[in-house]
C-alpha cells in the first residue's frame, strides 16, 4: 500500500484528506497483514462511483435473466437462449461479455445436466423435459462488468435433481451470510463446502469465483473448498462473485477436447450452480447482481 501522510489526498480519489478517509481502514488491514493474512491491494477495492457503475451494468444483467426465465422450457434450443441474451443486452445498451472472450463463440453459457460450466449454445441442443440448466449471463455497460447465473428446471424434474438445485442455492445463501468486513473468503468457503457435503455432494475445486467490475475476471480467485480463517481478508470495496459448482457425485471434472470450453463432471452425474455478485460494505454486504 502507498505510504501517505495524514494530510495527503486519499488514494481512493475522493479528494478527502487521508486521515479522514481510508487511513483507519488501511491501518486495520495492515494489522491483519502483519499477522500473516492475505489482504487486498488498493487497486482491488472499488470506489462508490465504480460500484454505482457496476450496479448500472447489473440492471441489464438481471433483466436479461428475467427474460430468459420467461421463455425457457422444453423444446427451446440453447441457440434461442443465446439470441435472446444478445438481443436484450444490446437493446438495453450493453455488450454480452462472453462473446469472443478468449475465443468463446456465443453471448451466454448454457450448461445442462452433467455440464458444470461454459456450455456453448447450439441450435442442435434442445432442452428436454427433466433437464436442469444453468444460464450464465455477463454484461458490459459503459465499461463496467456484471455477472450472475441462475438454474432452471425444465418441465418435470426428478427429486434428485430438484434437491441438487435447491441445496446449491442454499450454499450461496449461506456463503453470503459470511460476507462482511474483516471476515475471510475462507469463512464463506467453509460454510458452502460443509453444506454441500452434508447433503452428499461435492464442490468443484479447480474452478471458482472471481473479482469483477472493471474487468470480466479480476483478483481474487474465490475458492469454495478452503477453511474458515484462511484466504483473503474481506474489506469494504471488494466486489466478487459467489458461484459454487456443486456436483451430485465426484468433484472431478474435465474439459471437452473438441471445443476447449465445455466442462463436464468426470462421472457424468449432474452439476448445479447459482451465481451472484456481491460488494463488501462498511457494515456487511450488498448483492449487486443475481
Amino acid at each position: 500500500m502507498e505510504k501517505l501522510g495524514r494530510n495527503d489526498h486519499c488514494w481512493c480519489g475522493s479528494g478527502k484528506k487521508y486521515k479522514s478517509c481510508h487511513m483507519a481502514m488501511d491501518e486495520k488491514i495492515h494489522h491483519y497483514e502483519l499477522e500473516g493474512h492475505i489482504v487486498p491491494r488498493h487497486d482491488m477495492l472499488k470506489s462508490r462511483e465504480q460500484i454505482e457503475g457496476i450496479k448500472e451494468s447489473s440492471v441489464i444483467n438481471i433483466a436479461v435473466l428475467d427474460e430468459v426465465a420467461k421463455m425457457i422450457g422444453p423444446g427451446v434450443s440453447t441457440e434461442e437462449i443465446d439470441k435472446l441474451v444478445y438481443d436484450v443486452t444490446t437493446r438495453m445498451g450493453g455488450i454480452p461479455a462472453p462473446l469472443n472472450y478468449e475465443g468463446f463463440p456465443k453471448s451466454v453459457c448454457t450448461s445442462i445436466n452433467e455440464v458444470v460450466c461454459h456450455g456453448i449454445p447450439s441450435p442442435d441442443r434442445i432442452l428436454q423435459e427433466g433437464d436442469i440448466v444453468n444460464v450464465d449471463v455477463s454484461t458490459i455497460y459503459k465499461g463496467y462488468f456484471s455477472d450472475s447465473s441462475r438454474m432452471f428446471c425444465i418441465g418435470e424434474v426428478s427429486e434428485e435433481k430438484k434437491k441438487l438445485v435447491q441445496v446449491t442455492k442454499e450454499c450461496v445463501e449461506l456463503g453470503l451470510e459470511q460476507v462482511k468486513p474483516w471476515n475471510f473468503l475462507g469463512d464463506m468457503a467453509q460454510v458452502i463446502n460443509d453444506h454441500a457435503k452434508a447433503n452428499g455432494y461435492s464442490v468443484v475445486v479447480d474452478i471458482g469465483g472471481h473479482g469483477v467490475g472493471l474487468e470480466f475476471h479480476e483478483e481474487p480467485f474465490v475458492s469454495y473448498v478452503t477453511k474458515a480463517g484462511t484466504e483473503m481478508l474481506m474489506v469494504p470495496g471488494m466486489v466478487f462473485t459467489i458461484e459454487p459448482m456443486v456436483n451430485m457425485g465426484t468433484s472431478e471434472i474435465y474439459i471437452d477436447d473438441k471445443d476447449g470450453w465445455t466442462v463436464y463432471t468426470e462421472d457424468g452425474k449432474p452439476s448445479a450452480q447459482w451465481e451472484i455478485t456481491v460488494a463488501v460494505t462498511q457494515d456487511g454486504h450488498e448483492v449487486l447482481t443475481y
